[in-house]
């Protein structure tokens, strides 16, 4: 997590107590847009993987069909 500095003359506005304040505002935002960035990204990796996953099943069945034809033709004759 960053260090949050608060200029001089903000803290002089706000005192000590009010910057601290501040500063606790400011991670607390830090944390939930973290945790929110987070989320996204971990939706859309188990999207992707759905669909890379349906991809290769669609796949291994055309495979398997395309086997099992080539076989057929082969024992046929």
């Amino acid at each position: 997590m960053a260090i949050i500095t608060i200029p001089k003359i903000l803290n002089d506005r706000l005192t000590d107590e009010g910057a601290r304040a501040l500063a606790d505002i400011l991670k607390e935002v830090e944390a939930s847009a973290q945790q929110t960035t987070l989320q996204i990204a971990e939706e859309r990796f188990e999207r992707k993987l759905a669909e890379t996953k349906a991809d290769i099943i669609k796949w291994m069945f055309i495979f398997w069909v395309g086997q099992i034809g080539v076989l057929f033709a082969f024992f046929k004759h």
